[in-house]
């Protein structure tokens, strides 16, 4: 059975978006559910290869491109959009939170579905304007820390938009071609303007900075739509692969799962670990080729079930509790004890144990490295994989099993309990039977590859039996590591302090070039009011002093001196009015 695509999907959940407000709570969250969920059925029925050409600024343009890679993002996103919205009703979002977080999908499947460059970056920057919406509208310290995630995306933006302006210049045309961004400069625009979103190292801080700041519900949108565009993106810009990102995606995972360990709050700890995440996402695009490019996607698939699932169960010990830092919780097992067995099958996903999904994509990714004979990559990424299982030891030891919190703590409601095992159940089905995962994987070229092997069964024991010893190792030093500088401290503290002195600077050049003009023209207009009284008085001034001769010389350096000066005013005053007329113009 298949659907004729008479809308994009995107336009049913904008719809909704601008209805949920208007309707009571809880009619709303279940309309959004109802729009989001219907997503699902909608881009897996059209059959591949249908579009929707039109003209957006008056170039060719595809609305509403269905390939394998567009269709496993819309189904994701679509599945995972429904559960965000059941767990922010559940959690005590209002109807404006949950409506700017449908933008935020809506706008998320614009770009993935869209057909060419020009619709991309239309909804590229959308999906920053909504995302940033949703962070904002919690109030407090999300507010600047929104701010920082607008400016840092803004740039990412624009370096992207140059790159599709150049590829235009050289292609002449925004469609998609299959060849990816042509020329020189713009892939290398592409590449970092994208890596904004995908969190490449030094470009990354706004992750960890912004996604622990907003509340609990927003937290798991966030932790899905942006970076995964970005990654999705990313295989648009380099379809072939390309090895300089392969490596940054390699040293992602390894940063991200280091700063990951570092960290005390709980969701900046997971926000790091979306970089890292991301990092085997990007090496597999890098590294191209048919397993590479399938395990990218798959883990993908994968991580948008885990890593909302980790944001879930953290936002329940959050939403009972009221504490966001370890060394505030423990025992939570006891009052949480479903929400103790999500978090468990979600670290075990995301560290990639075997039964799990994450095992599955992730070994896609490192068995592709290894076949193409990229030790360092490959090394990296198993470097990333204990940093992870160390990370999550520590992360649910904290908070499940060490100590005993202090309050009184009830279960997660029906709603959060629902949405919990709503995903914890496909990161188990996932992991033990393959095959389901591989029915969504998009057609990447054939490839030869067994999840289940000896070899790559002893890896994953291997690295969690490392994360186990790295653990009892790092415990107690662990602990006492305070709060740990990124680098946003650097470029925070020198744009707040780099645009304090452009603004004061331009403003003391205008009041002195305003205190100048104002001098001459005062000076002009006294002139122009009494010129016997000026020299007048310059003569009085000579025979106080008794020296007439001085007063002479005076006087003619004066009556040479206001000719002078009333040019020179006029012509300040005229470029002065030239300037604002330009800028009106």
């Amino acid at each position: 059975m298949t659907v004729e695509p008479l809308i994009p999907p995107f336009l049913f959940v904008l719809a909704a978006a601008l209805v949920v407000p208007l309707l009571g709570r809880r009619a709303g969250h279940a309309l959004g559910v109802l729009a989001t969920a219907a997503v699902v059925p909608y881009v897996w029925l059209v059959p591949g290869g249908e579009h929707l050409p039109t003209l957006l600024f008056g170039f060719d343009a595809v609305l509403f491109n269905v390939d394998g890679f567009s269709r496993l993002m819309g189904v994701i996103f679509g599945f995972i959009g429904a559960i965000a919205v059941l767990y922010s009703w559940a959690s005590g979002a209002d109807g404006r939170q949950t409506a700017f977080a449908l933008g935020y999908v809506g706008t998320s499947l614009g770009a993935v579905f869209a057909g060419d460059w020009l619709t991309l970056i239309l909804f590229w920057e959308l999906m920053a304007v909504t995302s940033t919406l949703l962070v904002w509208h919690y109030g407090g310290r999300a507010v600047r820390a929104g701010f920082r995630y607008a400016l840092l995306h803004g740039v990412g933006g624009t370096l992207l938009l140059g790159a599709i302006v150049w590829h235009y210049v050289a292609a002449g045309t925004f469609l998609f071609t299959g060849d990816g961004l042509a020329g020189v400069v713009a892939p290398v625009l592409a590449a970092v303007g994208i890596g904004v979103n995908v969190g490449f190292i030094g470009l990354h801080a706004w992750l960890p900075d912004t996604y622990p700041r907003p509340h609990i519900a927003a937290s798991v949108f966030l932790c899905v739509y942006t970076t995964k565009t970005g990654v999705y993106g990313m295989f648009r810009a380099f379809p072939e692969g390309e090895i300089a990102v392969a490596y940054m995606g390699a040293l992602m995972a390894v940063f991200g799962a280091g700063m990951a360990l570092l960290q005390g709050d709980m969701r900046r700890l997971l926000s790091y670990h979306i970089q890292s995440q991301v990092g085997y996402m990007v090496a597999g695009v890098g590294l191209g080729g048919a397993l590479a490019t399938a395990g990218a996607f798959g883990h993908v698939f994968n991580h948008i079930l885990y890593k909302s699932l980790l944001f879930m169960t953290v936002g329940v010990v959050i939403y009972r509790t009221g504490e966001e830092h370890l060394e505030n919780l423990g025992g939570l097992w006891r009052h949480l004890p479903l929400t103790a067995a999500a978090f468990l099958i979600a670290a075990l996903s995301i560290a990639g144990f075997p039964g799990f999904n994450g095992f599955v994509s992730k070994g896609m990714v490192l068995g592709a490295a290894h076949k193409k004979h990229y030790d360092v990559i490959w090394y990296l990424l198993l470097a990333g994989g204990v940093g992870t299982f160390l990370s999550f030891i520590k992360l649910g030891y904290y908070v499940f099993l060490h100590g005993e919190y202090d309050g009184d703590v009830r279960p997660a409601n029906v709603g959060q309990k629902v949405a919990m095992v709503a995903v914890a159940v496909p990161c188990v089905v996932l992991g033990v039977y393959p095959p389901a995962l591989f029915t969504v994987l998009p057609d990447t070229g054939s490839y030869e590859y067994t999840t289940y092997t000896v070899s790559h069964v002893e890896e994953g024991l291997i690295l969690a039996a490392l994360g186990v010893i790295g653990f009892v190792i790092l415990k107690k030093p662990l602990s006492k590591v305070g709060r740990v500088p990124d680098v946003d401290a650097i470029y925070n503290r020198v744009g707040f302090y780099g645009t304090r002195a452009l603004v004061v600077g331009v403003t003391e050049l205008y009041a002195a070039v305003d205190r100048a003009v104002v001098a001459g023209s005062s000076a002009v207009a006294g002139v122009v009011r009494d010129p016997e009284g000026t020299l007048d008085r310059i003569d009085a001034v000579g025979v106080i002093a008794g020296d007439d001769a001085l007063t002479n010389g005076a006087r003619e350096r004066t009556e040479v001196d206001l000719r002078a000066g009333f040019g020179t005013s006029v012509l300040l005053v005229v470029l002065l009015v030239i300037v604002a007329l330009l800028l009106l113009v």
